[in-house]
């Protein structure tokens, strides 16, 4: 615990003016963040008495080991800067609701050629025109499905799209009338473009203009005796009644307003904000948040101000704020809130009639969230409590570890060997703080190993090394070093820990347990590389899967937890969620080296340019054998890049594919062509030949000439040009190598072995059968 007088400002040194601030903990981490209209006065509040202060705001001066702050000439600049430090340094003495990304919206694609419907999550793109948020997913569909009978804009995804336009025959939505079929050329893209227009205008709330409209068109239709008309405009006139049903009017003046609500306790708030337009409750959300600051309603609502808005832009912003009270910085945040809008925001406490009633609704819906989070979270801390505390007991702890890190490595068959690392605290899982690791063999400028082959052991010592060479590191650089870290050699330290920005991107903070996913041997490896750094301070286990034991180091027999018990669960909640953060990362670095290209060498050409070279020239090979003036013929491919490209597939020489049933020498006119994806012009089974395009050598094979050609049942075999026949074998002669070759010089036959009689035999040894009964087979790979 720091004494607060050890890291005081002097005095003078304090700005009288508007600015942000923010206090840093011992590992340089920033823990608070806060603005001020004047930092003098604000900053000295923070360095009376420790006594008058707030015991939330006693324990953050207390924790903290330096202040610094950045002056601003206004407190519009003092509240966009706050909002931007707190959302890129995540202080844990700030308030923090809970990110609401996972709240579906209704989404329109105003940004494609033929907009789209759709159903969206995440952060907003631009030139998407959004409606919501929704409760449910289910009651978007339900809207939509009521709408695209009068507005039947495309719903499909592009692969389905591209897959109508290609065949000419639409979707089912485009036979039953809820699409206008586009992608076969129904309706123009202006038209079509039309048509989400009117969509968008009907969700934003001006509905009754378009019913109107329909209204008339009913009724000319029904003067002119078209009736089957009339009839489809009466049901799409029923249709959007119901649709807007599914939103009650509880604003008559048709307000386009944002109800935010606000029930707090000691230790808690619940946000509830209600999105009105058009006078209709057009979405809903909720936040939660811990107290972790002295904070009063005022302040709740400038940080749920601050998280609402600080993303949109434009019509993301309403013309009318709703609060239950309004924030201390009142003119800044009004202020602030024009400026996101682009015109002048109201921002005030309705006092009386219908605002005032639906506000009243929304408080009530704020308490009701409160409760239930605290019933919730009653049961759920209970749990991992008792979880912690199980796993504190069974590996001899003196404290619960409340900050528990797990490591596994992942490889498919010894290749793309890689590592994960998540934590855990206090028994949640905190995805920030996850990283991966590609094994390299060493650590710092150690060669530990070669780095590759399935040997989880080495991988293991080398990733505890590595992430734990960090930490020492980033202890040294803070001054946090002790003698008895004298003798561990500096390692390799990343720019993020070079950065003296606090960002919480760093390996600074230690756990109280290490987790590793194996047995006896990883646990060895993983104390082994801890008492290497001189680290004893660490307690170190392994969760096996066979049987779920927890493996301890220097421990012959395994601890076994009872099945029932919290703290197993959690255990293995961890490995589990290692296991699939470290098999995620492993599966999409193999797919990238499948996917690689002779091209992806070319220094300076992206992935636009090979393209346009494959499409232009069919196939790698036929761009290897183009001349550099070809090569230039293509849009977009000057003479630099030419002879670059030209340089680098001559030295990556093309391998040559050997049928294995056949023998045949395949040419290289299947490379990067659509023929070599296309399982029925593919070749049986092929082989490389050794010495070509740096091909592995082929054990034990022989090549063998086509069914029923020369060299099979008869007196002659092709020689090794496969143009001329070459010299006659006596039956049951062994293969020379020479014999049977239909390729060219570069195609070797097996070696020879002397057997104990002095005979040659074929590669494999001297008790290979003879060429007489050996398998008609022996020359496929094995």
């Amino acid at each position: 615990m720091a004494d607060p007088s050890s890291y005081r400002p002097k005095p003078g040194q304090i700005p009288d003016s508007p600015g942000v601030y923010r206090f840093r903990d011992e590992h340089r981490r920033v823990i608070y963040v806060g603005k001020a209209k004047s930092l003098r006065q604000r900053l000295s509040s923070y360095f009376q008495d420790l006594a008058g202060l707030h015991p939330r705001t006693r324990t953050m001066v207390t924790t903290a080991a330096s202040v610094e702050w950045t002056v601003v000439s206004t407190e519009v600049e003092a509240l966009q800067l706050e909002y931007t430090w707190i959302k890129e340094f995540d202080p844990r003495f700030n308030v923090k609701y809970r990110d609401d990304k996972s709240y579906p919206y209704l989404a329109v694609t105003m940004n494609e050629e033929f907009p789209r419907v759709q159903v969206m999550r995440g952060q907003k793109k631009k030139g998407v025109r959004y409606f919501g948020p929704y409760g449910h997913a289910w009651a978007i569909r339900d809207t939509v499905d009521l709408l695209l009978r009068v507005f039947p804009v495309r719903t499909c995804s592009a692969g389905v799209f591209k897959n109508a336009a290609r065949t000419g025959r639409p979707c089912l939505l485009g036979y039953i009338g809820k699409c206008a079929a586009p992608c076969v050329g129904r309706i123009s893209p202006e038209d079509h473009r039309a048509l989400a227009e009117e969509f968008c205008d009907f969700m934003a709330g001006r509905t009754g203009a378009y019913l109107r409209r329909l209204e008339r068109q009913m009724q000319e239709a029904a003067e002119e005796m078209e009736y089957e008309r009339a009839g489809r405009l009466r049901d799409d006139i029923e249709a959007l009644r119901r649709a807007m049903e599914k939103s009650a009017v509880v604003l008559a003046d048709a307000t386009d307003a944002d109800l935010i609500a606000v029930a707090e306790d000691e230790l808690e708030a619940a946000v509830q904000i209600f999105h009105v337009r058009g006078g209709r409750v057009r979405g809903q959300r909720g936040w939660v948040t811990d107290k972790v600051e002295a904070v009063d309603t005022a302040g709740l609502v400038g940080h749920a101000l601050q998280q609402l808005y600080g993303e949109e832009r434009g019509e993301g912003v309403p013309k009318e704020v709703l609060v239950p009270a309004l924030p201390d910085d009142f003119a800044a945040v009004s202020h602030w809130l024009g400026d996101r809008r682009g015109t002048q925001v109201s921002l005030r406490v309705p006092q009386r009639g219908d605002k005032r009633s639906l506000m009243e609704t929304v408080q009530r819906n704020a308490q009701q969230s409160l409760v239930l989070h605290k019933t919730r979270r009653a049961s759920d801390l209970t749990t991992r409590s008792r979880a912690l505390e199980e796993i504190a007991e069974a590996l001899e702890l003196q404290s619960a570890p409340l900050r528990i890190e797990c490591y596994d490595i992942s490889h498919f068959q010894g290749d793309d060997v890689v590592a994960s690392m998540v934590v855990f605290e206090d028994g949640l899982a905190r995805k920030s703080e996850y990283r991966r690791f590609q094994i390299k063999g060493r650590a710092g400028d150690t060669q530990l190993w070669h780095g590759q082959g399935q040997d989880d052991v080495r991988s293991m010592h080398e990733v505890i090394t590595r992430r734990f060479r960090r930490y020492l590191n980033d202890r040294e650089r803070t001054g946090e070093w002790t003698e008895e870290h004298d003798a561990v050699e500096g390692g390799e330290v990343t720019a993020s820990l070079t950065d003296e920005d606090g960002r919480p991107r760093r390996f600074a903070y230690p756990p109280q347990l290490v987790v590793v996913d194996g047995g006896q041997p990883q646990v060895a490896a993983a104390q082994r590389a801890l008492d290497e750094l001189g680290i004893d301070d660490i307690a170190v286990c392994g969760l096996a899967k066979r049987l779920e034991e927890v493996w301890l180091p220097g421990q012959d027999d395994p601890v076994v937890l009872p099945r029932t018990s919290e703290g197993l669960y959690l255990l293995q909640r961890i490995r589990d969620e290692a296991h699939r953060f470290a098999i995620t990362y492993q599966r999409a670095k193999r797919s990238k080296r499948i996917r690689t290209s002779p091209l992806d060498d070319v220094p300076g050409l992206g992935e636009t340019r090979k393209q346009a070279l494959i499409k232009h020239f069919g196939s790698v090979r036929r761009l290897r054998a183009a001349t550099v003036e070809q090569i230039c013929e293509v849009p977009g491919i000057g003479r630099k890049t030419a002879l670059s490209v030209a340089a680098t597939l001559s030295r990556s020489a093309p391998s040559v594919a050997v049928n294995t049933a056949t023998g045949e020498i395949l040419g290289d006119d299947t490379e990067d062509t659509p023929e070599a994806t296309d399982p029925s012009t593919a070749p049986r089974e092929t082989a490389r030949v050794p010495g070509e395009g740096g091909a592995a050598p082929l054990q034990g094979m022989a090549p063998q000439p086509p069914e029923g050609g020369p060299g099979r049942g008869g007196d002659e075999t092709a020689g090794p040009t496969g143009g001329s026949p070459g010299p006659p074998r006596a039956a049951g002669a062994p293969d020379d190598g020479a014999a049977g070759q239909t390729g060219g010089p570069g195609v070797s036959g097996p070696a020879e072995q002397k057997g104990p009689d002095g005979r040659t035999a074929p590669d494999g040894g001297p008790d290979q059968a003879s060429p007489q009964t050996a398998p008609k087979n022996r020359g496929q790979q094995t």
